[in-house]
Formats: C-alpha cells, sequence, structure tokens
C-alpha cells in the first residue's frame, strides 16, 4: 500500500508468516477468513508514522506501560475502561481524544457513552502529566489513550510477540472539539442486529471479521441492566437470571459480560456465544448469520487466531482516518482545549 512504509509492510509480512507458523491447521483451513483480515489493513493516515517519538520522546512506551501495570494492578477494570474509551474516541470520527473532553457538548454526556469508567479517563490524564513532565507537550491524550489501550491489552494476555503488526499510528493531535451528536449515534449499541451491525461497521470501513474480533473486548468489562433489558424475545434461563439480577434495590448490581471468565482476556466470550450465554443482544446477534457464526465458533476453537486477529482489528480502528494530522492541538489537559472557545460547529466551551 502507497501508505504504508517498508518497514510496515514487512512487519504486516512477518505477522502472518508468524501466524502461519504458530497456527497452520487454523492459515490453512480459513483462507477465506485470511483474505478479509489482511483486506481490512490500513494505509498510514499522512503526517503519522509508527515511531513518531522516537527521537523528541524515546521514553514515551516506558512511562505508559509502567503506569498501565500500576492502574491495572489496583483496578483491573481500567483495561476494559480503555478498551471502551478507544472504541467510543475512535469510531465516530477517528481517534482524536474528543471524547475526553469536558464542557458543555461533553461526548460524554451523551448516552452512547454513558458509564465510561472515570478511573480510566484520569489514568490518561496523569499519563499524559507525567509524559509532558518528561518530553514537555508535544504528545497528544489521543496518542496516550491508544497507547494505554494498547498495553492494556498486551498486559491482559494478549501476547504483543504474536503479530508484530499492531500497528499504532502515532503523531495525531487532540481534537479542539467534541464530535457532533450524529457521529457519536454511529457508535453501535447493545440493542442492533446482526445486519445493523455489519451496516454500522461498513460504515467506518470494518469488515464482519473487525466485527467479531472486536466484539471479543466484551470477554473483560461489566454492562447496566439497560444494556440487555431488551432481549423480550429470548426467554429462557439465563435470560431470566439477568433480569432477575436487575431487580436488587436501591442499586442492580452491574453484570460481567463475560460470565465464564470476567477477569481474563481470553476466547470464553466466544465459547460462552456458543453456548446461549451472550449477555447483549448484539453479542447473541452474531450467532444468526452462517458467515459471522463460522468466526464465531473459529475464535472459540482457537484463542491464538483470535489474539492474532483483535490484534489486527484494533490496529485497523486506530487508523481510521479522522480531521487532517495537522489540525488540532497537544492538550494540556486531557479534558479541556487549551485556552479556545469555539462557537461553531459544536458550540463548545471549555471548561474552566
Amino acid at each position: 500500500m502507497a501508505g504504508l512504509s517498508r518497514a510496515a509492510m514487512l512487519a504486516t509480512a512477518m505477522g502472518l508468516i508468524v501466524a502461519a507458523l504458530l497456527f497452520p491447521a487454523a492459515m490453512s483451513t480459513r483462507p477465506s477468513l485470511i483474505s478479509m483480515t489482511t483486506g481490512g489493513i490500513r494505509q498510514l493516515p499522512d503526517g503519522l508514522s509508527y515511531d513518531f517519538y522516537k527521537d523528541t520522546c524515546p521514553t514515551l512506551e516506558i512511562m505508559v506501560r509502567e503506569a498501565v501495570e500500576r492502574a491495572i494492578e489496583s483496578d483491573v477494570g481500567v483495561v476494559a475502561g480503555l478498551l471502551r474509551i478507544f472504541f467510543h474516541d475512535c469510531f465516530p470520527q477517528g481517534c482524536d481524544g474528543s471524547i475526553l473532553l469536558t464542557g458543555a457538548n461533553s461526548e460524554l454526556k451523551m448516552p452512547q457513552n454513558v458509564g465510561l469508567r472515570q478511573s480510566a479517563l484520569d489514568l490518561i490524564e496523569s499519563i499524559r502529566e507525567t509524559v509532558h513532565q518528561e518530553c514537555g507537550a508535544i504528545v497528544s491524550c489521543a496518542d496516550i489513550s491508544n497507547l494505554a489501550t494498547k498495553h492494556a491489552v498486551m498486559q491482559s494476555g494478549v501476547p504483543g510477540n504474536l503479530v508484530p503488526g499492531y500497528l499504532l499510528p502515532l503523531g495525531r493531535k487532540d481534537s479542539l472539539g467534541p464530535a457532533t451528536t450524529q457521529q457519536v449515534r454511529a457508535i453501535p449499541s447493545p440493542d442492533l442486529d446482526v445486519n445493523q451491525l455489519v451496516e454500522a461497521f461498513a460504515s467506518r470501513g470494518l469488515n464482519e471479521v473487525d466485527l467479531v474480533a472486536l466484539s471479543g473486548a466484551h470477554t473483560i468489562g461489566k454492562a447496566s441492566c439497560g444494556s440487555f433489558m431488551n432481549r423480550d424475545g429470548e426467554n429462557d434461563e439465563f435470560v431470566q437470571r439477568l433480569k432477575n439480577n436487575c431487580t436488587y434495590f436501591p442499586v442492580a448490581p452491574l453484570q460481567d459480560l463475560d460470565v465464564t471468565t470476567p477477569n481474563t482476556f481470553d476466547n470464553y466470550y466466544y465459547k460462552n456465544l456458543q453456548n446461549r450465554t451472550g449477555v447483549l443482544h448484539s453479542d447473541m446477534q452474531l450467532t444468526l448469520n452462517a458467515t459471522i457464526n463460522q468466526l464465531v465458533d473459529f475464535f472459540a476453537a482457537d484463542q491464538g487466531w483470535f489474539f492474532s486477529t483483535f490484534s489486527t482489528s484494533m490496529s485497523n480502528l486506530a487508523h481510521l482516518e479522522g480531521k487532517p494530522a495537522i489540525i488540532g492541538e497537544v492538550r494540556r489537559n486531557c479534558f479541556k482545549v487549551n485556552g479556545l472557545e469555539l462557537t461553531a460547529p459544536n458550540t463548545f466551551v471549555a471548561s474552566a
């Protein structure tokens, strides 16, 4: 691809070679899936690179990795929190840190983003403060958020050495305002059917493999009752048990998205779908389409294949086109623009 450096193309090719050596049976029996997966690899956006801070902030990855490690030790839920922030930031208009902004029209106030984990949001700002003290205000909150998510996933069990191609474009600027309501509404909701899920991902250039692989992030994290109370058509024992848990007073407990191994990043999410114990309506919808259900079965049978594909799909999401890299700023506080007030198009006013 024209936008990929020679090193990036070599890394991608090596990732496929490694996968072939580690999982030869998978590679030989899934040619159509390999085509779908590799076909989604993104072009590097203009102005970005995979080693953008190599000279200007050489200790960046170390600082992020160590901060994430400490955070997980005290709160394992921060991994799911970072993953959700990453997806909800990147899907509407590319990874630009817009979801972090507080203020009048903050994305954090929109229904799609209710329940984003505050400890994960605070971690991103804490890392920014450390990085800016070390290197100066040259690393954006968007890049810090993306790097923190990558290290959180790798520390949760996804072996980064399996796929050198977990490529993360760096050098993005932070957005000067939030995404529009229309853009945020494009984030797939838990009540979508399988065709709507496919259409939502296709609207951002992501395919069915990306849909199923990224849904695997539900192997960790929790959901509120409002996320699954719409499953009225599935009157089985499991769904009834979920609903019964929501009757606790005064506050119903949050529901683990993976009812088998809720704190481990593994492939049990897909095994749960096979056993019809997926929590969200959108989770169980993945079993209703023959092609997509085949992907569910493959990931359930081969954890290494899931890890490999999940890494590629995370990279695909990180490559989504947004505003040109030169538009925006490096925020000195991830929750506020640098003293600017915008009256259009989002009528966003920075918090005091």
